[in-house]
């Protein structure tokens, strides 16, 4: 089964409109709840205002911080406990630090009554400096966080070699100033939770659209101070997240307060624009680049300074700035690096992970600046790079740099060149480059855009798994990772079919409850099949050893000569003399054999703890035309080559990098989180906010250049990210590319009409 793509176990389900998602859930004497927010940046809260609303039909409560005693304690996001102490209240009491930000919550009857009331709650306030961008916030004698000595949050560095010296001795020297926008990650589904007290248990049950259902469990239960086993979080079926709903945020913490206050279930959901407002935002980055080349095009150093707005509250810690300063050289050989980032707090919504997590940022900065050497070298863009990939001999490469798993990095196995060379032909980069000539001097410009990446994918600590035979014959895998889309009932299926010697068929894969599996990691990082795969697989093969001893039991034979295939169990020559799974399921429950591993039944639970990272390379390539009239820009082709270690299953894997590619492309062309002046969201709703719609993207072809992982047991290498990480840069560079005869140089995106119309004028 691995290396296979059946049809995915998930879709029937979904497609005939029997998934369930958060708002279709109910209970009886449910009760929905509303969050009145900051309507300022940065401002004392004096007052709410509640006595009009609470006249109002319908409404049950209006409470304010000061109303709820019981949730004093700050909000545990989960974050990296690194950089300097802040705290994020559940409920502001004294000063809000974003639009959008909680001050209090509305509960009604039902949405229409609550809709009503929530404009009936006013605030008042007593506006503070604005801290707009992170210039400004380093600039300001404001300090947003009390006690801090400037918004600076916390600082990382990064170094390899004497950057200095090998600058100086650099034939070329790029400088530049590149930033990289504020993105949303815009989920298809907004966030939302249901909490209730559960009549036989007593356990508070919290149903939430979530990546983490364990870091929210451990939030929820330390801000409530209760005991974690009386907290069950569960997750249903959920229509996107991207990373930003891995994080906690104070709504879970709300619905369940209420919900013990009140004794009746309470409901909460995200509408369109608190999304906007309110879900963590990511990769505004402003980076000051030296990089040095050769005559013939070798890099000689990189010296990289960047600013990270990372809004008001530090959530994540270093790890998104991490991110960047580990993966800027991406997979060229560079002998002398630095970079230094500094995150910092802003009037704006808080960071949070999106897909990528400070890869993008990174990519967009070097391949911006491989294409502006090229052109300065008088070198094709393509080879500039052939001249710098990371070579097959060079394995295992060490870039002289240590992960934020305190690992130094060794990249994996891999031909970068090769899988380059395949990228330009599923492109056609010379016959791009063909037209691109004839159209020379016309209203319309061809340009061709190429990125390269190597990515840390699948970061531990730890995943596990429970792999459990029924008598029936069907088989549970029970794991700690939940799903939002990736099609982990069916890639973890086929490992678990492929280990133990189930038919694909018979095994269920069950995620999302905190009641049926106790620890997980949660989903995000391009780490659940690098994580939870190998647990799978191992406890897998313990079930079929375990299978086997039994199974020679009835059989009358050596384990060692037992076959498991299809469900059944055999000895090895004599197909015909066999037992189903399910019978040894049976067996297994009071057989001897079982004896020597202290417990019965075809039931096992084993984790894998990775020693690091796995690396994965790829290329992206796009072929644009640009309309030099109007400044339209049109994506006329695409091209996504990338290494995933061990496919388990190509099409899913294919469909992931699809995916990540078109909000790569959106990045490029028109995704962008606006403030305006005085820190109020002008990319409120999908009329603002602009994401890339079907008919604007062509065909994203995708080949998968495999090189098995020495990291783990399966060989795989995480893909879940891997997409969106090279469409900025790819498309800032083909768009150069088209107009580069003008002068023009792109230092940021998305490359709107707009902008693109003024750096023309210019």
């Amino acid at each position: 089964m691995i290396g296979a793509s059946p049809l995915r176990k998930e879709d029937r389900r979904l497609l005939t409109g029997s998934g369930r998602y958060l708002d279709d859930i109910t209970r009886e004497g449910m009760l929905h709840l509303g969050v009145v927010r900051s309507v300022h940046p940065h401002a004392r809260v004096v007052k709410v205002h509640a006595r009009v609303a609470l006249t109002l039909s319908g409404v049950v409560a209006v409470w304010s911080a000061a109303d709820l005693p019981e949730i004093t304690k700050p909000l545990q996001s989960g974050g990296a406990p690194s950089g300097r102490p802040f705290v994020q209240a559940v409920l502001v009491k004294d000063v809000a630090r974003y639009v959008g930000e909680p001050v209090a919550v509305v509960l009604a009857e039902d949405p229409y009554r609550l809709a009503d009331a929530l404009g009936a709650v006013t605030g008042e306030y007593e506006p503070l400096p604005l801290l707009a961008t992170a210039d400004e916030a380093q600039r300001s004698s404001t300090r947003l966080h009390p006690g801090w000595p400037d918004n600076s949050a916390l600082l990382v560095r990064a170094s390899v070699g004497d950057v200095e010296q090998a600058l100086a001795e650099a034939d070329v020297v790029i400088q530049e100033r590149i930033r990289h926008p504020r993105l949303a990650a815009v989920p298809i589904e907004t966030r939302g939770a249901l909490a209730y007290r559960d009549d036989a248990s007593g356990a508070l049950v919290l149903w939430t659209s979530h990546q983490n259902l364990y870091r929210v469990r451990d939030a929820v239960a330390a801000a409530l101070g209760l005991p974690a086993e009386e907290v069950r979080v569960r997750i249903p079926d959920v229509g996107g997240a991207f990373g930003p709903k891995g994080a906690v945020y104070p709504e879970e913490v709300l619905v369940a307060t209420a919900a013990l206050r009140l004794g009746r279930p309470v409901k909460w959901v995200e509408s369109r624009r608190e999304d906007f407002m309110a879900l963590g935002h990511d990769r505004e980055q402003v980076h000051d680049v030296r990089i040095g080349f050769t005559r013939d095009g070798a890099i000689t150093a990189i010296d990289d300074t960047f600013l990270a707005d990372v809004g008001a509250y530090p959530a994540e810690g270093a790890g998104l700035t991490a991110n960047t300063a580990n993966h800027l050289p991406g997979p060229y050989r560079v002998a002398h690096y630095r970079a230094v980032g500094t995150s910092v707090v802003t009037s704006k919504t808080l960071n949070a992970a999106y897909r990528g997590a400070g890869r993008p940022e990174a990519n967009l900065v070097m391949e911006r600046v491989m294409d502006l050497a090229a052109r300065r070298l008088g070198l094709d863009p393509a080879e500039i790079r052939r001249r710098n990939l990371v070579r097959p001999a060079d394995m295992p490469y060490r870039p002289g740099l240590t992960y934020k798993d305190g690992v130094p990095i060794a990249y994996d196995p891999g031909d970068y060149p090769t899988a380059f060379e395949r990228a330009l032909e599923l492109l056609r980069y010379d016959d791009w480059r063909k037209r691109q000539r004839a159209q020379t001097g016309g209203p319309r410009r061809i340009g061709v855009g190429l990125a390269c990446y190597a990515q840390g994918t699948g970061l531990g600590p730890f995943e596990g798994a429970t792999v459990r035979v029924d008598p029936s014959g069907k088989v549970y895998v029970f794991v700690g990772v939940a799903a939002q889309g990736q099609g982990h009932a069916t890639t973890l299926a086929q490992i678990a079919a492929s280990e133990l010697g189930a038919a694909f068929d018979d095994v269920s894969v069950t995620a999302g409850d905190t009641g049926a599996f106790p620890y997980g990691m949660g989903t995000g990082g391009s780490r659940v099949i690098a994580n939870a795969g190998p647990a799978v697989a191992r406890t897998a093969r313990v079930g079929r050893e375990r299978a086997a001893g039994v199974a020679a039991e009835l059989l009358e034979c050596a384990p060692e000569d037992v076959r498991i295939t299809d469900s059944r169990a055999f000895v090895a020559g004599l197909p015909d003399r066999h037992v189903t799974l399910g019978r040894l399921a049976q067996a297994a429950v009071r057989s001897k054999a079982l004896r020597p591993t202290g417990e019965p039944g075809l039931n096992a639970c084993t984790w894998f703890h990775p020693d690091t990272v796995t690396w994965a390379f790829g290329t992206q390539a796009a072929a644009v035309e640009v309309d030099v009239e109007t400044c339209a820009v049109r994506l006329l082709a695409y091209a996504i080559v990338h290494d995933p270690g061990r496919a388990i299953n190509p099409a899913i894997v294919a469909g992931q990098l699809q995916g990540g590619a078109a909000q790569g492309i959106g990045a490029g062309l028109m995704e962008e989180v606006v403030y305006d002046a005085h820190g109020q969201l002008l990319t409120g709703s999908l009329m603002d906010y602009a994401i890339p719609k079907a008919d604007q993207l062509p065909a994203l072809p995708v080949v998968l250049d495999e090189h098995p992982s020495a990291i783990n047991p399966l060989g795989v290498k995480g893909v879940g990210e891997s997409g969106a990480i090279a469409g900025a840069a790819a498309i800032a560079n083909a768009v150069e590319d088209a107009v580069a005869d003008f002068g023009v140089t792109i230092r940021e995106v998305p490359v709107t009409p707009a902008r693109l119309h003024a750096l023309l004028r210019r």
